[in-house]
């Protein structure tokens, strides 16, 4: 029987490292991301059952054998990430969304072909980052919208640029990974179906854009469609797996465990619980880390003065992705690969996010925005969605509709929890979302954030930014 990834072939694509400086560098990045995420210990019984899962899957990964290692990350979201020379990490969300053993499978075989055809380092070569691996940025930092609508907010912190840009794969490197990782499914044993099914049942939790995962996996495009058509091409299957007593088991433990929140992973409270392992391998123990009060490099730790947050300086002209903004000229820009933009005053932003400053991106809405309710629905979407991925904002506010430049906007205010610790507690946070209708149909959105006590003194500039934001 010929092998069942013979009608896709591993891609080969321009790559400067060699095997042995992948696995190096690699192993880097993972040690950052056992200090900066919830990563359970290797006795965990969820994290025993993904490693061997990922264990019968990568035995009929073709290609160069790598060092593969898998890890189960305490995180609600619903993502899975591969770092360059093999080790790969399964967010606990993932594991309660999988319906069936052979769709939790889909998605690490998906992950292990990122690593078969070394996107990740084929990545750095584009991008001229040859033996520079930066430190650990925001990972996942996208959000998804319900109802169809799909946006991203890359730049939860300054620096998203600099940080692990390079685990953001190109639609086409999906789709590749998508056709070998049916392949792998087959040649494991599991009925390849279980990767379209998991990529529907997604869907119908978060409309048409939740068969994206994260920003660092873009949506193909008509993925249930292509994959489809690969699995007829496969010999039929006597028995293939689907499911097993140990997936269920294994299933219901995670749903009993402790996830956190995007926010609550970056303010890095669970570091103190001694539940998480420090590194690879290694026991749960109480990590080491910054507390959001340590200021320094953070940056976010305390409260700004005025004369900090550049209320009187002048204004100066940012052009970005489909739109022109102006802001204080001493506040600084962070751009994510997907073309957001976070504007910050200096010490406004930092690994627990940002502080002060201004958030742009856009959205897309299943149908486009071409009045007045299609725009209110994507705003509160976007607004519940902000809410679930952000410590549990709360919208503040009724959504209204307000003239930005011509363009049909909507305006709503969100509170929740600053990262910015003063006379010892955390200050509440207000973000004030505005949404603009672009021409084609998408929307484009500004969330102006500055801790409560602040907001009223940083107002007339956000208002000011708003008032020169011109979409293009």
């Amino acid at each position: 029987m010929p092998s069942a990834w013979a009608r896709f072939q591993p891609v080969t694509c321009k790559n400067a490292f060699t095997e042995e400086q992948e696995i190096t560098e690699g192993r880097k990045v993972a040690a950052q991301v056992f200090q900066q995420m919830p990563v359970l210990p290797d006795s965990s019984p969820v994290s025993q059952y993904v490693r061997q899962l990922g264990a019968r899957l990568v035995a009929h990964a073709p290609g160069y054998k790598w060092p593969y290692d898998f890890h189960v990350v305490a995180s609600e979201e619903i993502n899975a990430f591969a770092l360059p020379g093999g080790s790969i990490f399964v967010n606990m969300g993932t594991i309660r969304a999988a319906e069936t053993e052979a769709q939790l499978a889909g998605v690490m075989a998906h992950e292990t072909s990122h690593v078969v055809m070394r996107h990740s380092t084929c990545n750095l070569t584009k991008q001229q980052q040859i033996g520079t691996f930066a430190g650990l940025g925001q990972l996942g930092a996208a959000i998804l919208l319900g109802d169809g609508a799909l946006g991203s907010m890359a730049t939860k912190g300054i620096g998203i640029a600099t940080g692990l840009s390079f685990l953001r794969m190109s639609r086409d490197y999906e789709k590749q990974a998508d056709l070998l990782g049916t392949g792998i499914l087959y040649d494991t044993g599991y009925d390849p179906r279980g990767m379209p099914q998991f990529f529907e049942t997604i869907e119908a939790k978060y409309g048409q854009g939740g068969a994206q995962l994260l920003s660092d996996h873009p949506n193909p495009g008509n993925r249930t469609q292509y994959v489809t058509a690969e699995i007829a091409t496969l010999p039929p299957q006597q028995n293939p797996k689907v499911t097993s007593a140990e997936f269920t088991r294994v299933r219901a433990l995670a749903m009993k465990e402790q996830v956190y929140t995007a926010k609550e992973v970056e303010t890095g409270a669970w570091r103190q619980t001694g539940h998480y392992a420090a590194v690879a391998g290694g026991p749960a123990q109480v990590i080491a880390g910054q507390a959001v009060q340590a200021t320094g490099a953070s940056g976010t730790g305390v409260r700004l003065s005025r004369s900090a947050l550049g209320l009187s300086d002048n204004f100066v002209t940012i052009q970005g992705s489909g739109f022109a903004v102006s802001c204080p000229a001493s506040w600084q820009k962070g751009t994510g690969q997907n073309g957001s933009v976070a504007l910050v005053p200096q010490n406004g932003a930092g690994q627990a996010g940002i502080a002060y400053g201004v958030v742009i991106d856009g959205a897309r809405w299943k149908g486009g925005v071409g009045d007045a309710n299609s725009l209110e629905q994507a705003t509160k979407a976007l607004a519940q969605q902000l809410s679930r991925d952000n410590g549990g904002l709360q919208q503040a506010s009724r959504i209204s509709s307000i003239n930005v430049n011509g363009r049909m906007g909507n305006s709503v205010e969100l509170r929740g929890k600053s990262p910015v610790v003063d006379g010892g507690s955390a200050l509440a946070e207000r973000d004030w979302l505005v949404t603009v209708a672009r021409p084609d149909g998408d929307v484009s959105y500004l969330v102006f954030i500055a801790p409560e006590p602040d907001f009223e003194a940083m107002r007339p500039v956000f208002t000011a930014m708003l008032q020169s934001f011109r979409v293009r």
